[in-house]
């Protein structure tokens, strides 16, 4: 017991330099792992809501985020499953992943959540049955706008306009856009010269649309 109580210092500046210590490493642990958990307490899910979030950089998100020229490079639906909240998403397929675990994958565990309009809330019922016609759909490499493979905003985008016959958000040209940076990175995954009149609908600009709000916002 003696020795246990001799690691620790007895004198008033030796403690003072421990409880800073203690300090510091108690804000870097918060911040490591108690800012997806912060938000995630402070976030009042509804279901159809459309969450957003920056992914950890690699190449494909660093093209994303940067050809859009925005942080957004990744997007879900939150769905209540039995009293529990998820979000649908297509990341390498579409499925549901619990909403702690998909704010803690992002960046910093950085988030915002837009939310329909009041006088588009009706469709949310029909929204979320709309989702399940994609389950187990590949994840979209090349962001065509074909059913076979779908990318996040695609299939927030299909699923409601499935449900409602409103389009959320408008379509931008590749070429229009800020891809000249990361033509090498769209060589890759095209097999082939960049589709520059290739037609999507972006994580940014889906949640530029005028059907929806800004309801919430960690960080991001």
């Amino acid at each position: 017991m003696g020795t246990f109580i001799h690691l620790f210092p007895q004198s008033k500046p030796g403690k003072l330099r421990l409880a800073v210590f203690a300090l510091v490493l108690l804000v870097v642990l918060v911040r490591c792992a108690g800012i997806p958990m912060y938000g995630y307490l402070r976030y009042r899910p509804q279901e159809g809501d459309i969450i957003f979030q920056s992914l950890p950089r690699v190449e494909l998100v660093r093209a994303i985020e940067g050809i859009t020229e925005s942080p957004l490079s990744h997007c879900g639906v939150v769905v209540d499953r039995n009293g529990k909240w998820y979000v649908n998403e297509s990341i390498g397929e579409v499925h549901d992943t619990s909403l702690l675990g998909w704010i803690a994958r992002g960046r910093g565990g950085g988030f915002s959540v837009y939310r329909l309009k009041k006088e588009f809330r009706r469709h949310i019922p029909s929204f979320i049955e709309a989702l399940k016609n994609y389950d187990g759909r590949p994840y979209d490499y090349k962001y065509k706008m074909d059913d076979d493979y779908i990318y996040c905003s695609e299939l927030v985008f299909k699923a409601f306009r499935d449900a409602s016959g409103v389009e959320l958000g408008k379509f931008m040209r590749l070429g229009d856009m800020n891809w000249k940076p990361f033509e090498a990175t769209i060589r890759r995954y095209e097999n082939g010269d960049p589709p520059l009149d290739r037609l999507m609908i972006t994580p940014r600009h889906l949640a530029e649309a005028e059907q929806l709000e800004k309801v919430f916002a960690n960080g991001l």
